[in-house]
């Protein structure tokens, strides 16, 4: 990928970040309209913007499909927009034309921010009694008192690694990806590795030196004051002279790690799963630093066409069978536990059902913070400093 290419994938995080520097000033600030208290008839259509895998309809396997059941039962036709990363969802929701976004907590706070997204009426969805207790309220989609969506899967950013290259000596660190190295087959890790391309992978640099140089005081990775941050872009610095690609397209991901040499990288469940399916030597694992991870909600645009369809959509999201159909197809956790009853309980202990408290959530950083004293760096200088990094060669 040449600086042009990086660049123009990555430009429109610089004017998303503009609006994440005063997050936390602007959420109680927000213009709100009063939620829906009934759902009419169905306008015949719903529009949603949502990660890879998360909306299937069959079209890939025919075992997977939890869309053509909805349209058939309430007359909406889904429309789904792939987006590859979170700043990517918050670009196409200010753009509009979406009814609904699966965001994860660092979008859902931006869009709640800049107004994009409005609070849902949980009467409406019935399914909602069914979430996990752990995700209710939580501060990524709610705010004050109004609730800004429902939440629909969690998961962890998990080191996948090449087995035929690895061995028996599985990685059980983040030093693989960041710190040139000879791996088990003798050769350097240089070229064979990969990152993630967009600006939340700060938090991943962060969350290593939390362990790797406990010196520099870090205690949250998306809360770092001007010394932690200058460490954790020194060492993605670093890392540039590893990476053979950055990536944000799980497919890519999936074909680079097939044909074109990678044997490590942060990825998702959702690849492993893609790549072990079709035998590919593949396995994933939790370094011993721990991991970041994300809490996806579907919230309803404030200006949103099809708000009826839209409300369907999300009690249907909901159902147990749905969660679970796309905890296996994705490799996430169900929303709802329930979805994780009977055989298939092993299937979300394995993608972390049990590791909640170890996972740090993506979120959106902002000078206002806890841990440093209201000092940390903002979102908007992640972007800029990121989109350097990348468009060195």
């Amino acid at each position: 990928m040449n600086r042009n290419d990086i660049v123009q994938k990555l430009k429109w995080s610089a004017s998303v970040a503009s609006c994440a520097i005063l997050i936390s000033a602007n959420l109680m600030s927000v213009a709100l309209a009063a939620p829906m208290t009934k759902i009419g008839k169905g306008e015949g259509q719903v529009n949603i913007v949502a990660w890879a895998g998360y909306i299937e309809r069959g079209e890939t396997d025919k075992n997977y499909d939890w869309v053509t059941g909805f349209e058939k039962d309430t007359g909406c036709k889904v429309t789904v927009k792939t987006a590859a990363t979170s700043d990517e969802m918050v670009t196409l929701m200010n753009q509009g034309g979406f009814d609904l976004v699966t965001a994860s907590g660092d979008a859902s706070n931006r869009l709640i921010a800049g107004g994009k997204v409005q609070p849902v009426n949980l009467d409406l969805i019935p399914n909602a009694k069914l979430v996990d207790k752990r995700l209710q309220n939580a501060p990524w989609y709610t705010v004050g008192n109004n609730v800004y969506g429902v939440p629909y899967q969690w998961g962890w950013n998990v080191l996948m690694y090449n087995t035929k290259v690895f061995g028996n000596k599985a990685p059980d660190s983040w030093s693989v990806v960041f710190e040139e190295q000879n791996l088990p087959d003798g050769k350097s890790n240089k070229g064979r590795v990969q990152a993630y391309d967009g600006p939340i992978y700060i938090a991943d640099a962060a969350l290593y030196l939390m362990t790797k140089n406990p010196g520099l005081g870090i205690k949250n990775p998306y809360e770092l004051n001007q010394t932690q941050y200058d460490a954790a872009i020194a060492l993605l610095k670093q890392q540039r002279k590893l990476v053979g690609r950055y990536w944000h397209d799980a497919t890519v991901q999936v074909e680079d790690f097939t044909n074109e040499g990678v044997v490590a990288s942060g990825s998702w469940s959702f690849q492993a799963n893609s790549l072990t399916g079709n035998k590919v030597p593949v396995a994933i694992v939790v370094p011993k630093e721990g991991a970041t991870g994300w809490a996806d909600t579907t919230m309803l645009h404030s200006k949103a066409k099809n708000p009826n369809c839209a409300y369907m959509w999300m009690n249907h999201s909901l159902q147990p069978k749905v969660q679970m159909d796309v905890s296996e197809w994705f490799g996430s956790v169900p929303a709802t536990p329930a979805a994780c009853d009977g055989d298939r309980k092993q299937v979300c202990v394995n993608q972390g059902l049990n590791d909640f408290n170890k996972i740090w959530f993506w979120r959106t950083s902002t000078k206002e913070c806890k841990t440093q004293n209201n000092a940390c760096v903002p979102y908007s200088k992640w972007v800029d400093d990121y989109i350097a990094i990348l468009g060195k060669n």
